[in-house]
This record gives C-alpha cells, structure tokens and sequence, in this order.
C-alpha cells in the first residue's frame, strides 16, 4: 500500500461497526460516570511541555510527542489525562467545593512499541476524585471501576489490589539505601522475582528479613492474605497499608463487588507516584490490563497544592479486544430501512424518511432516482432490513 494511503506508527482507523461499538462503550461509560456524580471535562490536546513533566512525566518525556508554537514554547500532546486534570482543577476549578470529581473520556498520545493492547494513540476513559483521603474514596474508585467491566458485559475479569505502602515499610524497616530501595522497586514493578532475589541476597540481610522481601511478589489471593502479610511485617507504616486495604475491602463488600477483588501486595505500578492503595482490572486471556488506578495523594503538591486525590483509567481498545475474546457481539445499531424512489419522488421519500427517522428508525435515503432492482441490491449491500420503494 502506498505510504500516503498508511496510518501513522502507532496509529489505526475504526471502520464503521468498530467505531459504533466503540461508541456505544464509551456511551455507558459516560452514563456510569455521571450517576456516581462525577462531571465530565475536556481539557486540551496538547500542553506545555513543563506542566506535563512536572511530576513522574519526567522520566516519561522521551515518549512524548513534542511540538513548537509560535512563541518556541515547547507543547506535548497529552500522554494520560491525571496531569491535565490536576491542572484544571487547582486553576479554573480552584473555588469548587470538595470533594471534586471529574471523568474524562479522550485520546491519549505516547510514543511506545506497537504490539497489541499497546499503541501510540490509545483511548482513554477515567474518573479523578480530588480531596478526599479516606477509604471510602477509594472504594468508591475501584466500585467505579467494576462497573465499568460489568457495563461492559465481560462475563469474566478479575481486579488485584495493592497498597505501596507495603513494601515500603518493608524497606525502611531493613534500613535500605535509596539507591537498594529503588532497585527494589524497579524489580517490582516489572514483576521481576529473579531479579529481586538476586538484589535481596547482595544486601545480605538477617534471613527472616531477606525472606519477607522475597515474599512480596507472592503475596497475592483473597482476603487472607492480608494475615500473612502481617505476620512477615514489623513496622508501622505496613501494617497501616494493610489495614487500609482491609477498610477498603469491608466498603467493596457493602458495593457488591467483593468477588471481584484479588489481592496482589506485589503490585506496585510506579513508586514515585502513587501513594497508598493500586489496583490493575484483567479479564482471561487477555495479556494486559484493562484498567489501572491509584491514590496519588503528591502529585497535585508538584502545582504548589497539598490536595489528596484517587482515581482510575481505562483502555476503550482493550475493553473492546476483552469484549471480542468473551464472545461478546458489538453493540452496534441495527440498520432498518433503505429508501428508494423513482423518477419525481424524491419530496415524498424526504418526507417518509423525515417521518421514520422521528419514531426511532435507523434510515437512508436515496440520493439518486432508481428502479427497484438497483434500489434492492443497495439495500442488501449496505445491510438495510427493509426496503421501502416509492414509485409514481
């Protein structure tokens, strides 16, 4: 195919029953949000490259897509949506009483490997709630998330849950360094267990302690493993995150969607920004997440406030693939009538057309005079249930 007629790396186009069941997704996404009593907002395209890259966007900001305006100021498009929207919400939306709560629904932009479930341009739907720091806003984020999948109808998906306090307590409780601590978390983020083996045995800790970091990436299943996580742990600030994570669990349990839950003391996403309790949503077969989110209680700190804040995204594309890998059929309109007409009748098929169309029909009008035969063979061709032939 000539290099003209190609998408971007990266890059793809929605065909037109891809795009009506992307649509429809992001329509009861939309109708979920606002019923929880969170306002949508649009936020720009593109910002200046200092604000995208005042918290952890700076390790991020190879992977931006940079420009110039006419001032030589650098822009970027946006790379996800919490940046943005902490942006708006300490400057035109300062005076709002708290909690505030916001969703979104946009694309994304970042530079990364084409491989599936990861693209250049990727859409995005979230919620961010700002101000309040208890478990109940949390709970309230993760319920949010469920129902997305549920709205969804993915008869399978499971959300595993974490708290970074954890094994930060665990660290500080063995003294580590900051350099022995960051190894540590980078072998955790990329669910490394060699890789942290090898690091805990350089540290040549007691054993018991090099035992309970070696432990962490196992440290997952139902709600009793929370005990087990004590039982390896003696400080205060991880006995906090698993108290925390069982408040949260006790109000997911008020929600209904308990069953859903799994718990992953391994899971961490990114130690430089979340705070308290993570979570990433996967549905079977599917080899990446559906939906990630988090407390973030610093990041707002970076724009001079000290605001609490929670929130969660979630892929469209991959909720679709997860959709198509269960079975699930598209939640596309049925086409219902092809309109043709012949020489002289085009003002009354308008009328027709006007009149189906006002009690809910799916139609499409001729724009051309035909004769049945041709008006039949569009009708089938473009998938019309019904044809309607006006002839004089």
């Amino acid at each position: 195919m000539p290099e003209i007629l190609q998408t971007p790396y990266g890059t793809r186009d929605f065909l037109p029953k891809e795009a009506a069941a992307k649509r429809a997704i992001e329509n009861r996404l939309a109708r979920l949000f606002a019923s929880c009593g969170y306002e949508e907002v649009v936020t720009p395209t593109m910002e200046y490259l200092e604000t995208l890259t005042m918290s952890t966007g700076r390790t991020l900001e190879k992977d931006l897509f940079k420009m110039f305006d006419l001032s030589n100021r650098t822009l970027a498009l946006h790379h996800e949506m919490t940046t943005p929207i902490a942006r708006l919400a300490i400057s035109r939306l300062k005076n709002s009483p708290l909690p505030l709560k916001l969703s979104y629904n946009t694309a994304v932009f970042r530079f990364r490997r084409n491989q599936p479930g990861r693209q250049c341009e990727f859409y995005q739907a979230g919620v961010e709630l700002l101000g309040t720091s208890n478990a109940a806003a949390d709970a309230e984020i993760i319920s949010i998330a469920a129902q997305c999948l549920q709205l969804a109808e993915l008869r399978e998906f499971k959300i595993c849950l974490g708290q970074v306090e954890f094994a930060a307590g665990l660290m500080e409780e063995n003294n580590l360094s900051a350099e022995s601590q960051a190894q540590i978390k980078t072998a955790l983020e990329n669910h490394n267990i060699v890789e942290l083996e090898k690091i805990v045995d350089a540290l040549n800790l007691e054993k018991n302690s090099a035992d309970a970091l070696k432990k962490i990436p196992t440290l997952q299943g139902g709600v009793e493993i929370l005990d087990a996580a004590k039982n390896i742990s003696n400080n205060a600030k991880s006995h906090n995150a698993l108290k925390n994570l069982a408040e949260i669990y006790k109000l997911l349990e008020a929600y209904g969607v308990a069953k859903k839950i799994s718990f992953d003391l391994g899971l961490i996403r990114d130690f430089d920004y979340y705070t308290g309790m993570v979570f990433e949503a996967y549905a079977p077969n599917v080899g990446y997440s559906l939906a990630g989110g988090g407390r973030y209680d610093k990041m707002l700190a970076d724009f001079g406030v000290d605001c609490p804040a929670t929130g969660f995204a979630l892929g469209i594309e991959r909720i679709l693939s997860a959709r198509e890998l269960q079975g699930i059929s598209d939640d596309v309109r049925a086409k219902d009538i092809y309109i043709g007409y012949s020489e002289g009748k085009i003002e009354t098929a308008i009328k027709q057309a006007a009149r189906l169309r006002s009690a809910g029909k799916v139609v499409e009008l001729s724009l051309t005079a035909q004769n049945y035969s041709d008006a039949e063979k569009l009708q089938l061709d473009k998938g019309y249930s019904e044809l309607l032939y006006l002839k004089g």
